[in-house]
This record gives C-alpha cells, structure tokens and sequence, in this order.
C-alpha cells in the first residue's frame, strides 16, 4: 500500500463510530442538563437574585421564573415547613433556599436518593445573605438532605457567629443577670411596598434596617402574619412595619400606612 492509498472503514467500523458519537452526544446532552437550574423566586427579593448570581459564578446555567415559589415548592413537593424564599430544580432535584453551591455540585456527584437539598428560612452568611452590609455575620445553618417523605438529614453544616439567641421562635434579649428573658420591644421599621401577593401571604419591602433582626437595609420577601393588613396596602405606598424571625422565616407581624 503506498501513502497515497487509505484503508476504508468496514460497516463494523462506522457504526461503532456512530454509537461512540452518540454516546458521547448524550453524555454531553444530560451534562448540560445536570447543571441548568430552574429558579422560582420573587421578582422584588434581592437576596434571591444574589443567589442566582453565585450559582452563575460557580458554573451553573440559571433560568430564572419571577412568579414567586409557593406554587413551584408544593407541586415540587418539598415541606413548607424547609420552605425559604426560592425554589429551584437541577439534575432531577429540588433545591430550596440559600443552598451553596459547592453542595449542589456534591450532590450531582453523589447522587444520593433524595428529593434534594433545603436551607429553610434566610440564615445570614449563607450565599446571597452574605453581602458587605452584614459586616461579616454569619449564622448557623445545615444544608439539609431532603427525603421524598419529607425526613431529613446534615449534609452540610455551617458554623456561625454572633447572631442573637432565640427562645421559642421569637427574638428575645437576655436582662444579663441570669434572672430570665423578657420580650424584646418590635421597633417600628421604616419601607416602601413593592409587591402584594395576597394569595400566598407575602409582601415584597424595600426597608430600612431591622434593628431586633440585625438585618441591614435591604429589599425582602415577608411572610405576613395578618394577612388582613395586605387589603390596605398598595405597591409604591410608603409604610412602617414590625417583623421578627420565626422558624427560620422572616414575618411581619404589624403593618401600617407611614405618617404622612
């Protein structure tokens, strides 16, 4: 054989070849599908919108649904109670809250039978909470391993520093003499209504800083505890507002038209 002459590819040959591209095609297709995350969020909440952008950051294709989570976390079937401010989905599994990347890449590579991760409430210091504003704050928080059941179990845990001590759900202060704990007084916190969603309870403010939560100011998604309050609001109103933490969520608990 001389070097002008070339040996043709047997039938064998050529479908091994194509069943190597094909194979190679659909590994490539399920990869790109792995790591494109659906986000379902609120489109006035800030720290949602920092989450997205950390996952971005880490390599992630985010698709973004600004109609809120409460519709997306109960079809998706994740408890209400590890519920937080989004919902999203990658790879087969359902991610709720501030999840940090790195532990959604563990899980695409584990693969664990799970219905996913949860990071319930807005723990400061998790991505997307973390910003200069806090000056450094940081929460404890476990990133929590979700079963289709809804038990759970530590899949990451997250040392935290300086937040305040909590007794039933609700902020309390202690009086510093070993004598008990008495009910902090709920500042009246200054905002301006962004968004109403009467059907899930919730407003959208952009405030002032919440002195009883050491949250800087910011724009939030409340939960709301009256939800009656909602009828007298309107979205650019400029009001004053009382909230606390409760079960890792963030609820107003009193709403009302700032004086003029």
């Amino acid at each position: 054989m001389t070097n002008s002459q070339f040996t043709i590819p047997s039938r064998r040959q050529w479908l091994a070849a194509a069943a190597l591209l094909a194979i190679t095609g659909f590994q490539r297709t399920a990869l790109a599908q792995a790591t494109l995350v659906q986000v379902w969020k609120d489109p006035n909440c800030g720290c949602c919108q920092l989450w997205v952008e950390h996952l971005q950051a880490s390599g992630f294709k985010v698709e973004v649904r600004d109609v809120g989570n409460t519709a997306a976390r109960k079809r998706l079937g994740m408890p209400e109670k590890l519920g937080s401010c989004h919902t999203a989905t990658v790879g087969g599994y359902v991610i709720e809250g501030h999840v940090p990347a790195a532990d959604i890449h563990r899980l695409l590579k584990t693969r664990p039978v799970a219905l996913g991760l949860s990071v319930p409430g807005m723990p400061i210091g998790s991505p997307g909470m973390d910003g200069p504003e806090y000056k450094g704050r940081k929460d404890a928080y476990d990133v929590l391993l979700v079963q289709k059941d809804g038990s759970t179990q530590s899949f990451q845990r997250y040392p935290g520093q300086g937040r305040m001590a909590q007794r039933g759900g609700i902020q309390r202060a202690s009086d510093g003499g070993g004598g008990g704990a008495g009910v902090v007084a709920l500042p009246w916190v200054s905002a301006e209504v962004r968004r109403i969603d009467k059907a899930t309870r919730k407003v959208a403010l952009k405030h002032a800083e919440i002195p009883n939560l050491d949250m800087p100011p910011m724009s939030m998604v409340f939960q709301v505890k009256r939800p009656e309050q909602l009828d007298a609001l309107q979205v650019g109103q400029k009001v004053r507002f009382q909230a606390v933490q409760e079960n890792g969520a963030y609820w107003v608990v009193n709403i009302e038209a700032a004086a003029m």
